[in-house]
């Protein structure tokens, strides 16, 4: 079986084995954006086509390929919702060189009842589900997914009750890029975690994270914070302020898993630590786990 995580910007394969091991990847820039007049089905082939010749015939895909800007359109299944029902709701996609299906995405509420959605994530939380067992279900009060759009996840029995999404990344490269906090900034600076740290503290102080955000520059002016940490600083106080507002009446003893690239999931789980939390880092193809798992309740080894 060959599962796919097709992102906007990005695209992942995965050739499984009847066990859900990966015995082969690759990844690409040919993001759902990238595709030229909607032609899907050739960049696939191009992507998979050595897998293809060898033989493989059942292809499952998540993420943004299921959006009203991809393939073919998956709708959205209501929490709570899990594997089974992931795999009962595939959508058939056409593809004339095996037999393709897509998973569709989520969506839910905030208490407040706004709508929330995620699309690819679900099979990341499909894919940790083993992982909470280890660590408890029952002490896994949210999963993190760090990201663009990072995705906090409420867990129960086996299935996603309920998520928030806080558009961090997307934030810091528009602070970074277009405003006039990046004039302070080095480009192409490594993390620095001092800095980092100082970002993080500064989110749990008053004055709520506009006022913060000004204080990036502020403190560049007064010499107090380098240009080779300036984004650092900034990144901690942006992931500092969601991880604050993702866990505010979660109980301390609750142990939170992070989910995702291994560089960014430190930063999290040290913003967690940072203010007490206890962070559980789930690392490796979280998305390949759970193609894998979700193609086998359908019969795809």
């Amino acid at each position: 079986m060959i599962g796919i995580d097709w992102g906007t910007s990005r695209f992942r394969a995965f050739r499984l084995a009847p066990d859900g091991a990966i015995r082969d990847h690759r990844s690409g820039a040919r993001g759902v954006l990238a595709v030229p007049n909607g032609r899907f089905a050739d960049s696939l082939r191009e992507e998979i086509g050595p897998w293809l010749a060898a033989g493989e015939r059942h292809v499952l895909m998540c993420g943004m390929v299921g959006s009203r800007q991809g393939w073919v359109e998956a709708p959205y299944l209501p929490c709570p919702v899990g594997p089974a029902e992931l795999a009962a709701a595939l959508i058939d996609v056409p593809f004339d060189w095996a037999e393709v299906k897509l998973v569709p995405g989520v969506n839910g509420a905030d208490p407040d009842g706004v709508a929330e959605v995620m699309r690819g994530e679900e099979t990341q939380l499909a894919g940790a589900l083993a992982a909470f067992d280890r660590l408890g279900a029952g002490r896994v009060a949210a999963a993190c997914l760090p990201g663009t759009h990072s995705k906090w996840a409420r867990v129960a029995g086996g299935r996603i009750t309920g998520f928030a999404t806080h558009m961090t990344g997307e934030v810091f490269a528009a602070l970074r890029g277009h405003t006039i906090l990046g004039r302070t900034m080095q480009d192409g600076a490594a993390t620095d975690l001092p800095a980092f740290d100082r970002g993080v503290a500064r989110a749990a102080q008053a004055g709520g994270l506009l006022h913060h955000l000004f204080g990036v520059r502020a403190e560049a002016l007064a010499g107090r914070l380098d240009p080779g940490a300036g984004a650092s600083y900034l990144s901690g106080l942006l992931i500092g302020h969601e991880v604050k507002a993702a866990l505010t009446g979660v109980a301390a003893d609750a142990v939170v898993p992070v989910i995702g690239a291994p560089e960014l999931t430190a930063l999290y789980a040290r913003a967690i630590e940072a203010g007490g939390g206890i962070a559980e880092r789930i690392n490796g193809e979280a998305a390949a786990r759970g193609l894998g798992l979700i193609g086998a309740l359908v019969g795809w080894r």
